[in-house]
């Protein structure tokens, strides 16, 4: 049994870990173009970020299923039912939640840092580099807090993993099969692990912000 939580646990990891880093690629350039300037476009695109933070999971699930199935329009990669799939929805979950608390955090350094950088001769450019550097920390908390939004997720993992064994399963997935089979005691060990983890991200981002 043990083998096979540390494969399961592995898996996890290394799949939310993928779609942290793929979704963090996107989402912190585009809260910096939410931030860099005030306008009624950029405002409304965080309007629309902060609205697709509490859409269902089975919602992202069901247009990626329907993009990577067969028929669908991304059909011909062929990625349905593998880790990349998992990976890809994972990272269009948390997309709007780092976005949101991204643009939050970079518009509290922008109201000192960037006047500040602009005023002795900084260009946009370097004003902006410059905003990003100072807020890094309150920006790995968001991050880290998208990676606890991810691993923890199941209607994805499900829908666009299919649950293989060996292949797609991750933590989630084997959780809700288990309890579905009466097998209490590796859902339970799964669980727990699951726990520690997100625990253990938690604390990372309370010292993180501490330190801030």
């Amino acid at each position: 049994m043990w083998q096979e939580v540390a494969e399961v646990v592995m898996r996890s990891l290394f799949i939310s870990g993928t779609a942290t880093v793929l979704a963090t690629s996107w989402s912190i350039p585009i809260a910096m173009i939410i931030t860099a300037k005030e306008s009624e476009f950029r405002r409304a695109l965080l309007d629309v970020a902060n609205a697709l933070v509490a859409v269902p999971t089975v919602i992202i699930g069901l247009v990626l299923y329907l993009l990577f199935s067969r028929s669908g329009p991304l059909g011909f990669f062929g990625i349905l039912y593998t880790p990349i799939a998992i990976a890809i929805g994972q990272a269009v979950l948390i997309t709007p939640l780092i976005i949101s608390l991204s643009a939050s955090v970079l518009r509290e350094t922008r109201s000192g840092i960037w006047e500040m950088a602009v005023s002795i001769g900084a260009t946009e450019r370097q004003a902006l580099v410059t905003m990003v550097a100072e807020s890094f920390p309150k920006l790995l908390t968001t991050i880290l807090l998208g990676f606890n939004r991810a691993i923890g997720e199941l209607g994805v993992a499900l829908m666009l993993g299919g649950n293989i064994k060996g292949f797609t399963r991750v933590m989630t997935t084997v959780i809700a099969l288990e309890v579905s089979k009466g097998e209490f005691e590796f859902a339970l060990t799964l669980a727990g692990i699951l726990l520690l983890v997100t625990f253990a991200v938690t604390a990372i981002v309370r010292k993180v912000s501490k330190t801030a």
